[in-house]
């Protein structure tokens, strides 16, 4: 098991409100109008909510009484739902280490703006993939795997501090970005043949498609005086603590979904 927890890139400027006001606004959807829903209303709401391939790609239309919005208005809509506890948790822990140097690198608006077309683009990658899929799609995943993906082109070698957990040994050891994200992308790579032929769980075309939009866009959208490929501070492969003085927020854990609504998460 391995649990990345915090990074030594500390901000310079400020709280990172528009990702705190993501993560606050995914947990009070979740929280106050999916999980208290029963089996009906709940999937109902995520039918009505989340993106469906072949709403936008084919001739099915929903039945009346279940269309809530525009079906390409569920692009934006379906990346604020998740599909169960962990995968709300999995989801934010992964925006929170990630997304507040992000948001810092391009300013507030085109952060909002970087997120949001990451999602959308991650999205419309699945639909491609299935448009036939009856299936809702939920979840930031895609928006997320953007964020990593500039990320990995800004600071490639800042340290992410990891708990690893392998049968009796244990600790925890300083990992360079590229590493822990280069190795999430070969677990995409690696799961998407098998993803491809299933009906529901975890949708990996979605991941791939918003971390292409990421390495896409952050070229672009950084700002002026932010190079990509920095170099970072503690060193790599130890078991020393990163800088306590500069470090100023928590990390992440891994991305779980919990398949309860027959809907994808991502």
């Amino acid at each position: 098991m391995f649990f990345p927890y915090k990074d030594d890139n500390p901000l310079k400027h400020g709280p990172p409100w528009i990702t705190l006001s993501i993560i606050g606004l995914c947990a009070v959807i979740y929280l106050f109008f999916q999980l208290p829903l029963g089996n009906n209303e709940s999937r109902a709401f995520v039918l009505g909510y989340g993106f469906i391939p072949v709403l936008l790609f084919g001739d099915l239309t929903l039945p009346i009484d279940l269309v809530q919005i525009p079906t390409s208005f569920t692009l934006i809509t379906c990346m604020f739902l998740h599909g169960g506890i962990m995968h709300l948790l999995g989801n934010m822990w992964f925006l929170w280490l990630y997304g507040d140097n992000i948001e810092e690198a391009f300013g507030k608006l085109r952060y909002l703006v970087f997120y949001l077309v990451c999602g959308v683009v991650g999205t419309l990658a699945h639909g491609f993939i299935d448009p036939q899929s009856q299936i809702p799609l939920v979840g930031a995943s895609g928006a997320i795997s953007g964020v990593m993906a500039a990320y990995l082109l800004i600071w490639p070698k800042a340290n992410i501090r990891v708990f690893y957990w392998w049968i009796i040994f244990f600790g925890t050891i300083n990992i360079p970005a590229f590493v822990v994200v280069g190795f999430w992308l070969f677990e995409q790579f690696w799961a998407l043949p098998a993803a491809l032929g299933t009906q529901g769980g975890v949708a990996i075309s979605a991941h791939l498609g918003g971390f292409a939009c990421g390495l896409i866009l952050t070229p672009f959208l950084a700002k002026n005086r932010i190079r990509l490929f920095n170099t970072k501070n503690s060193p790599a492969f130890s078991g020393k603590k990163l800088n306590k003085r500069v470090f100023k927020k928590k990390g992440s854990v891994p991305e779980v979904s919990i398949e309860k609504l027959s809907s994808n998460d991502r």
